[in-house]
C-alpha cells in the first residue's frame, strides 16, 4: 500500500552510512571525527532526479512519435546551520586538512532520508541516496543572521521506500 501520510520538514532526518571500498573508508573516517552519522541542523534539503528524455520526430510531423529513455542523474543541496569542517571534509578528504603531495581519495558515502511522524507510527518515506560524492561547498556569513554552508552533491543512483 502506498504511504499517503503528509510531512513537514520537522519529521524528516538525514543520515549518512558508507561501504567497504577506499572512498567509503575516507568519508567513514569524516564521519567519525565529525560525529555526523546523522546530520544536525539541516535546512533546505532538495534531491532532483533528472530523466534525459529525448523525442524522436518524425518528418512531416510536428508531433513525437516517440520518447525514448536517456540518462537519469540525481543531485541535489543540503544547507546547514552549523559550521564545523564536516561537510568540506566529506568533499575535500584527506586534503581538507593539508595539502597532500599527490592525489588523493575524494570521499563516497550514501545518503538517506527518513519522514516520519510520531502521531501515525509505523509510517515512513524513505529516500536512499547511493555513491553520493560532494561536489560543491559554500559558506555565506551573513550580518544579523545565522552562519550557513551548504553542499551541492551528486549520486549514482536513488531508491525509495515506504512503509505503513
Amino acid at each position: 500500500m502506498a504511504n499517503t501520510s503528509v510531512f513537514t520538514g520537522a519529521d524528516g532526518s538525514l543520515a549518512l552510512s558508507t561501504q567497504q571500498t577506499p572512498e567509503g573508508t575516507a568519508a567513514q573516517a569524516a564521519i567519525d571525527q565529525f560525529g555526523v552519522q546523522v546530520i544536525g541542523r539541516v535546512q533546505d534539503v532538495t534531491v532532483q532526479v533528472n530523466s534525459d528524455v529525448k523525442p524522436f520526430h518524425e518528418i512531416g510531423q510536428r508531433y513525437a512519435t516517440q520518447l525514448r529513455p536517456g540518462n537519469v542523474e540525481v543531485r541535489g543541496t543540503i544547507g546547514r546551520a552549523y559550521i564545523n569542517g564536516a561537510m568540506l571534509t566529506l568533499l575535500l578528504g584527506e586534503a581538507a586538512g593539508s595539502r597532500p603531495a599527490q592525489s588523493w581519495t575524494q570521499p563516497t558515502f550514501s545518503m538517506t532520508l527518513v519522514a516520519s511522524n510520531s502521531a501515525v507510527p509505523g509510517v515512513t518515506s524513505t529516500l536512499t541516496l547511493h555513491d553520493v560524492k560532494i561536489d560543491s561547498w559554500n559558506f555565506h556569513m551573513p550580518e544579523d543572521d545565522f552562519l550557513l554552508e551548504s553542499v551541492g552533491f551528486r549520486a549514482l543512483f536513488i531508491t525509495v521506500g515506504d512503509e505503513g
